[in-house]
């Protein structure tokens, strides 16, 4: 079934949605919650939740990309379902170690949220994704946006681990040079 017409459903409010949406995006929201909490039970519970949350929001939101608007969802349940997971008992995982990479940029000190807006750091974000070469920007954005290892990247793209690592430190590198170049502090 195309995207439109399981968008129509939700605005229909037929529950034929749900179930359409979990055959085609099932398997790609459970691989997002999967890598980033590593367990299969709260993947299905963070699933489900985007399934709920999506019928929840369409209508009003029509989005452009049902993919990327499920993704999204799912992404952002999983991060803070580990957030309340970490808050119990202290532990590692694939989440924590790319999201405190990635956070190395920030300085603690510094609240970039308070010092660009949204769309600026949008638009910062965009230039540096563009500005790297493909497969460089795919690894960045399997590492930081589905939370996938090192080393499944590495497997993905035919590359060892040590190169993979080099790739994101570089690529972290000049996102902190961007954003200084904007004048802000990192």
């Amino acid at each position: 079934m195309q995207d439109e017409q399981i968008i129509d459903l939700y605005n229909q409010r037929k529950e034929q949605a749900i179930v359409e949406t979990d055959a085609k995006y099932g398997p790609y929201c459970m691989s997002i919650a999967q890598n980033i909490l590593e367990n299969m039970q709260d993947s299905e519970e963070c699933v489900n939740d985007t399934w709920l949350q999506t019928w929840n929001s369409i209508p009003p939101a029509h989005p452009l990309d049902l993919r990327t608007y499920l993704g999204k969802i799912t992404r952002n349940l999983s991060i803070n379902r580990l957030k309340y997971r970490m808050r119990e008992k202290r532990g590692g995982g694939q989440a924590l170690l790319a999201l405190d990479e990635i956070a190395e940029i920030a300085a603690p000190d510094s609240d970039i949220a308070s010092q660009m807006a949204k769309q600026d750091f949008t638009r910062i974000l965009n230039a540096f994704l563009w500005s790297l070469p493909e497969r460089d920007c795919n690894i960045f954005i399997r590492r930081y946006y589905f939370v996938d290892s090192v080393q499944d990247i590495a497997n993905r793209y035919r590359i060892s681990r040590d190169a993979v690592l080099k790739i994101l430190s570089r690529a972290r590198k000049k996102l902190r040079a961007g954003l200084e170049e904007e004048g802000y502090i990192v």
